[in-house]
């Protein structure tokens, strides 16, 4: 069993780009910028977002936060991100989710500039990825072929399985695995809460993809010899014994499915840190567009 090691990868992937911003700097050239939004004061998403910023600072990136209170309106968001999309400064920015429920989300997404839309979430973005055009991948599951592809897992003709079907996850997985070239060209099968007899499925699965956000969810028994196994679920579990009183956890039983996979990701410390670094590889390319 290997286990695939975003943490490792994730740092290896700052560093190139640190180098190729050491370069762009003794050129004379315009650094990386990238940009985040965030509205109110929710905990988990103030630490996501000054975790992004310290890896701006790592990488050598300029790095701007634009908060918000919980009570801004819709208007006084997109007037903010109008702002964002005409500065020339900014290459990419993020709107950090959820968002208040006087927010309609999509609205929100939809008036991002797709040039500047580094999270890949824009329309024309997801469709330019369906159709295999150069595009933004989101970050998660761009994150989720660089470590396919860097630990060269053979994805040509398997049976790939895709657990969950959201906007962020899901879909474009069941999307990227099935697509022409490497990481790629398997066959997907689509799961989701409606999907009967999913055991039956996931047992004839080469690589499961799970993004369901259930804890231990995909047990051993789900699983067939040799399978590749990529958690996404990241699910605070209560527990007493730690000194934070909860431990995260994934959708896999790690113990028990890790004795039947050839590779599989941990939870934390595998596509977590990914997400992150390709954020940053995301904004890098956002930099080469603006510069065009």
């Amino acid at each position: 069993m290997v286990l695939l090691d975003g943490k490792k990868i994730s740092n290896d992937i700052k560093n190139e780009i640190a180098e190729e911003v050491k370069k762009m700097k003794a050129n004379g050239e315009k650094v990386p910028h990238l940009a985040a939004i965030i509205v109110g004061n929710d905990g988990a998403s103030l630490t996501y977002v000054a975790s992004k910023v310290r890896a701006c600072e790592r990488v050598g990136f300029d790095s701007t936060m634009v908060r918000l209170s919980n009570t801004t309106s819709q208007v006084e968001l997109l007037d903010k991100i109008y702002e964002l999309n005409e500065d020339p400064e900014i290459d990419g920015f993020i709107i950090q989710l959820p968002l208040p429920k006087q927010i309609d989300t999509q609205k929100v997404l939809l008036a991002v500039n797709p040039d500047k839309d580094v999270d890949g979430f824009h329309p024309m973005n997801f469709g330019r990825m369906a159709l295999d055009m150069s595009t933004f991948i989101p970050a998660t599951p761009f994150g989720i072929l660089e470590l396919l592809d860097r630990y060269g897992v053979d994805t040509q003709g398997k049976h790939t399985v895709v657990i969950g079907r959201s906007h962020i996850v899901g879909r474009p997985m069941s999307i990227l695995m099935g697509r022409k070239g490497f990481p790629g060209n398997s066959t997907v099968t689509l799961t989701h809460s409606h999907t009967k007899n999913i055991t039956q499925i996931t047992s004839q699965a080469d690589i499961i993809i799970s993004a369901l956000g259930v804890p231990n969810f995909l047990k051993a028994e789900m699983v067939k010899d040799d399978a590749v196994i990529i958690d996404v679920g990241i699910t605070r579990v209560p527990d007493d014994s730690t000194e934070k009183g909860y431990r995260i956890t994934g959708d896999v039983d790690f113990e028990n499915v890790s004795k039947k996979a050839s590779f599989i990701t941990p939870v934390p410390g595998g596509v977590g840190p990914m997400t992150i670094a390709m954020l940053l590889k995301n904004t890098l390319l956002a930099r080469e567009r603006q510069m065009k």
